[in-house]
C-alpha cells in the first residue's frame, strides 16, 4: 500500500516540475524569441514568462500539489 502511494507521489511530481521545468525553461529561455512576438499586458510574452510567468505557475502548481495529494491521502486512509 505504501508502494502504490509513493509512486503516485513521484508521479506527480515529475509530471508538475515538467511542467514547471518547461513553463520557465521553455519559454523563459528556450522558446523566448517566438514568443516575444505575442504580448501580454504590453510586454512581449518570452519576457513574461521568464520574469512573472514562470513563477504564477509555480504557484499554480503548488496548489494543484496540494489537492491531488489531499486526494491520494484519502484513497489511501492518510487524512489527518
Amino acid at each position: 500500500m505504501k508502494e502504490k502511494y509513493w509512486k503516485k507521489n513521484i508521479l506527480y511530481l515529475r509530471i508538475l516540475l515538467t511542467i514547471w521545468f518547461i513553463s520557465s525553461f521553455g519559454f523563459g529561455i528556450l522558446f523566448a524569441e517566438k514568443l516575444n512576438s505575442i504580448f501580454l499586458g504590453g510586454f512581449p510574452l518570452g519576457f513574461w514568462f521568464a520574469q512573472q510567468g514562470s513563477i504564477y505557475i509555480f504557484v499554480i502548481l503548488i496548489f494543484i500539489y496540494v489537492y491531488l495529494m489531499n486526494k491520494l491521502d484519502k484513497e489511501h486512509n492518510l487524512e489527518e
